[in-house]
């Protein structure tokens, strides 16, 4: 086996011209569907993550002094644990809801790209 003649095969593919329109437009369909999702997820856990470390911060008192910012700090870092606990769920849910709005337009343009 030539492992050189099927990564030279490989890269050709990628810098040849691109015929086939329809698959182009189902890749940008499937990415349409999931971006929605993919934000929320990114940002909600970028934010869960922040407050969860804010209040990692304020209950070992790099942040503040005494026992209120303690407690405060345990609070804010649950609430934060929480947050990025549910965000996966919650990311689940939103990609079944941008499939489920793309599903008829991405399965008859699958089938029209079988077909030929």
């Amino acid at each position: 086996m030539n492992t050189d003649k099927i990564y030279a095969e490989s890269i050709a593919k990628e810098y040849a011209p691109k015929n086939n329109y329809k698959v182009v437009a189902l890749k940008k369909l499937d990415a349409k569907a999931k971006r929605p999702a993919n934000i929320f997820a990114f940002t909600f856990g970028i934010i869960s993550c922040l407050i969860a470390g804010t209040g990692m911060c304020l209950s070992m008192q790099v942040i503040g002094n005494g026992t209120l910012f303690v407690a405060l700090g345990i609070v804010i870092g649950i609430l934060g644990f929480v947050g990025c606990g549910i965000n996966y769920p919650v990311y689940k849910k939103l990609l079944e809801k941008g499939k489920a709005k793309y599903a008829y337009e991405i399965v008859e343009l699958a089938r029209k790209i079988s077909e030929q």
